[in-house]
């Protein structure tokens, strides 16, 4: 179907957790209830179904591609811009990934709040859990986030990772501890946008309150049309390259 606006293509990693789907479908029906005149799809970069180069498939006209993902490493550096160059029929660009913003702040210190966070949080500290990565870009927006969080709560907020980067969520733990901070009241927030393998295991190293992901929060609906409305003035910018990559801000 074409329309006046480009497509939304949200673009999500894909996971074996049966609750990952839903939570992005949730997220995504919170998109189109704010923005109804722009035709929103679903596209996964592996695991779940509709791939990605199947959604972009039963496109035509013009598209934005903006990932669900939440920092700059190898999916929006090189598998959707790809995916985008092999789809020729699209005029298209990429957007940035959703983080670090001001925005997942807000949905964090939420998940957090909902998970037994004080209000009053003097002497308690948190862990930003991430996938991570081996794409120095990705460690430095997660370390943005966490600066952004930090700001936010008025505490200590370090980064730690699932995967392929350090510090493990144990070891930010041990970190924060040896500075006199109660374990107890060391956090994880769980920065990732829907549950999965990753999200399960670092919260399961929580020593104090564990917080759900992201999931489909009011403000991160409004974070994928803010992505949304960025690439839109790209792409529509003449002289400027369609699957330019903007730096997340």
């Amino acid at each position: 179907m074409t329309s006046f606006r480009p497509a939304l293509v949200a673009v999500a990693h894909g996971s074996r957790d049966p609750r990952a789907l839903p939570a992005v479908r949730a997220l995504l029906e919170r998109v189109r209830a704010a923005r109804p005149e722009v035709d929103v799809r679903l596209g996964h970069v592996e695991l779940n179904a509709p791939l990605l180069p199947d959604a972009l498939a039963e496109l035509r006209g013009e598209a934005v591609l903006v990932p669900l993902l939440l920092s700059r490493g190898h999916h929006v550096k090189h598998d959707l811009p790809a995916a985008l160059s092999a789809a020729p029929w699209l005029h298209g660009t990429v957007a940035a990934p959703l983080g670090p913003h001001p925005l997942l702040a807000e949905v964090l210190h939420d998940r957090l709040l909902a998970a037994g966070w004080p209000r009053i949080a003097r002497g308690h500290a948190v862990v930003l859990a991430a996938a991570g990565s081996r794409d120095p870009d990705s460690a430095a927006d997660t370390r943005h986030m966490a600066e952004l969080l930090a700001a936010r709560l008025g505490v200590p907020v370090v980064g730690a990772y699932a995967s392929a980067a350090a510090p493990t969520v144990g070891a930010a733990v041990t970190a924060l501890a040896a500075r006199g901070i109660d374990r107890r009241r060391i956090a994880v927030a769980s920065y990732f946008t829907a549950p999965g393998r990753f999200a399960t295991q670092t919260s399961a190293a929580a020593p104090g309150a564990a917080a759900a992901p992201l999931g489909a929060h009011e403000a991160m609906a409004r974070l994928v049309l803010h992505r949304y409305d960025e690439a839109v003035r790209r792409l529509r910018t003449p002289g400027r390259p369609h699957q330019e990559l903007a730096r997340a801000s």
